[in-house]
């Protein structure tokens, strides 16, 4: 019996029937034009519409700033934009954090948590490196968040993020 193939391409911004697109970048088989549970779950972001208005706030703020400041002074311009825009926020939050059972001296800070299930880390620096991801995986391991948003300012000629989701 003869099995039917469509073909779908994988990019970073989603899956789509290569029917439709001009260039692929990595081509794989599925047997129907529907996507699988897995491709559905692929192409869907988390908190879709709250990481949206986050990084909404964070171009106003880049656009009216521009990057050179120090990472304080673009925490402050976003407290007012997320407050400005109605966006609920705690602000430097210090994470409790537990070795064997016990509660540690020692705590993060984490940016900003935003509708009590986004973290947010600020960054001015000219290019985010893997230590500054890793800042963010820890974070959410710490939290157990689903979502963190690591935002640099510092970079030049637009704004530089990643969303790490676990």
């Amino acid at each position: 019996m003869r099995q039917n193939w469509n073909w779908v391409c994988f990019s970073k911004f989603g899956l789509f029937d290569t029917t439709k697109i001009k260039y692929e970048v990595i081509i794989q088989p599925t047997k129907n034009t529907e996507f699988t549970k897995k491709e559905k779950k692929m192409s869907e972001l988390i908190f879709k519409e709250e990481s949206y208005v986050i990084m909404g706030a964070c171009f106003n703020v880049y656009k009216t700033m521009g990057c050179g400041f120090l990472e304080s002074v673009y925490q402050e311009c976003l407290e007012i934009e997320f407050k400005y825009q109605g966006i609920p926020f705690s602000s430097q939050k210090e994470l409790l954090l537990t070795y064997r059972s016990k509660e540690l001296k020692q705590k993060y800070k984490v940016d900003f948590i935003c509708f009590d299930k986004i973290i947010i880390e600020l960054k001015a620096i000219s290019k985010i490196i893997k230590e500054h991801e890793s800042q963010v995986l820890n974070y959410l391991n710490a939290t157990k968040f689903k979502l963190g948003i690591l935002v640099n300012f510092g970079h030049h000629p637009k704004l530089e993020y990643k969303r790490f989701v676990l």
